[in-house]
């Protein structure tokens, strides 16, 4: 699950409607942004009728839309034309409290008065105008026609060609869902713990803004053969709500322990415990980064890159093994298709690899699975960093570089630390002493690594894994990759 991390610089009023709906306490507040140079505040609204207006929600976010840029004042210059969805950006502490509708004019229209001469004018357009017309109109009609029949044997486009956005999957019969408590919360929108008739499930509903996020992990956990004990059970996806309020629900398994990162907030691991925990990791991204080739296309499983891997998008089951989750920013690698168009500089930006951070990115299938790697390095190193099998003592847990670059960092911050002073999380000689976390040690060393070709990939970390899980009864490296058709 994500989290938006903000850092005391631009305040924004915070408002989510469905937030306050379903009763929760936080919908209301001041949202502190990451930067002033990179955020700004918006409100999205829906005036229903003249005299009914519906706040959907206010709060911070990073635009490059110019119309946000140097705007004290948060109004909607648009021309509403039969909808109701108003939408308002502006730049400044807490700008967002108030907003307005103001279309722009339309240029006035231009009077022809009449002159003294009003019969000379009729005659006018009698005689020479109205003629000229009609044989003008004739001559358009004749050149259609000749064109219409010259074309009669040539394709016609089936659809426009201007690009349109997928329509959104909408299910036959919504399921009997009953919301019982928030577990999380994020720019996202929230993340609840509820039940399916008598299943436990979690629910995430995404803002509106969210939809393509929404879209894109359906089709992620569509993919065949994604049916994998350390990937993210789904469920369903469904769009809920009416025309006036619309909210796009992501339905898939509810797991208690929560993402990795709160487990380790509040809890160390032993020795075997970390191992179950790194290994099913690195079985699940392996899973996922894999590309498996079938004579039947409907069981052909392209590989995929997650692009935005962390701690918290690593969900625990009750054995402590692991599963991956969130695919709102992955990536599907098919054959002939090209990525070069895809954006590059996405994800967390403390877990952003070098080349992402210096804008170096080469856009083929293996350089983005690096960079996952690169993350995975650093979630095996906060897993490390909670280990209570070794002589030295176990600190509190820290993000990656929030040492270094403390718990809100900028983009120059982490650019500064991982580009130009190549820097990463500290080792402690504690580790080494321990000869299994010295191995990991080890591995999370080739994962980072600068030069993005000497990381090592998900199948040799698993592999590396399952030789210290000889140990571990339970946990049998021989265990296949479980997935179905």
């Amino acid at each position: 699950m994500v989290y938006l991390q903000f850092s005391f610089g631009l305040r924004c009023h915070h408002y989510n409607r469905t937030a306050c709906r379903h009763g929760f306490e936080d919908c209301n507040s001041i949202e502190e942004c990451s930067s002033k140079e990179n955020f700004h505040c918006y409100v999205l609204w829906n005036n229903a009728t003249n005299s009914t207006m519906f706040i959907e929600y206010k709060g911070c976010f990073i635009t490059s839309d110019l119309a946000c840029q140097s705007q004290n004042e948060c109004i909607d210059k648009g021309d509403l034309k039969n909808q109701s969805w108003l939408y308002c950006c502006c730049e400044g502490d807490l700008c967002n409290n108030d907003f307005s509708w103001k279309p722009t004019p339309k240029p006035p229209t231009l009077n022809v008065t009449s002159s003294s001469n009003d019969d000379d004018v009729k005659s006018y357009m009698i005689y020479v105008v109205f003629p000229v017309s009609l044989v003008i109109v004739l001559l358009v009609m004749m050149l259609l026609k000749r064109r219409k029949i010259s074309y009669f044997n040539k394709k016609i486009p089936s659809s426009d060609l201007r690009p349109q956005s997928p329509p959104s999957p909408i299910p036959a019969k919504s399921r009997s869902i009953s919301l019982i408590e928030v577990k999380a919360r994020g720019k996202f929108g929230a993340v609840w713990k509820a039940t399916d008739i008598k299943e436990l499930v979690a629910v995430k509903i995404m803002a509106p803004q969210e939809k393509q996020s929404w879209m894109t992990e359906q089709e992620i956990y569509k993919l065949p053969l994604m049916n994998h004990e350390n990937i993210l059970r789904f469920i369903a996806a469904e769009r809920r709500g009416d025309v006036q309020v619309t909210e796009y629900w992501l339905i898939t398994e509810f797991h208690e322990l929560g993402s990795l990162h709160d487990f380790l907030k509040h809890n160390t691991v032993t020795w075997e415990q970390l191992s179950r925990i790194a290994f099913t990791i690195a079985r699940g991204l392996a899973h996922l980064h894999e590309e498996i080739p079938s004579e039947k296309i409907e069981c052909y499983k392209p590989a995929v890159a997650h692009r935005d891997f962390k701690s918290s998008n690593v969900l625990l089951k009750s054995d402590l093994s692991a599963c991956i989750a969130d695919f709102g920013l992955a990536l599907i690698f098919k054959p002939s298709r090209s990525c070069g168009d895809t954006h590059g500089q996405v994800g967390t930006r403390r877990y952003m690899a070098p080349e992402i951070l210096e804008g170096a990115i080469n856009f083929s299938r293996d350089s983005f699975l690096r960079i996952d790697m690169y993350a995975c390095g650093l979630v095996l190193w906060e897993l490390l960093s909670r280990c209570s099998s070794h002589q030295g003592t176990v600190t509190d847990f820290k993000l990656p570089f929030e040492k270094e670059v403390g718990q809100h960092p900028t983009l120059e911050d982490i650019q500064e630390v991982v580009v130009h002073k190549k820097m990463r999380p500290v080792i402690e000689k504690s580790w080494r002493e321990h000869s299994g976390l010295n191995v990991l040690c080890d591995t999370v060393e080739e994962l980072w690594d600068h030069d993005a070709e000497a990381r090592v990939s998900a199948c040799c970390v698993m592999e590396r894994m399952s030789i210290q899980c000889q140990s571990i009864p339970s946990l049998s490296p021989t265990t296949p990759l479980m997935y179905e058709v």
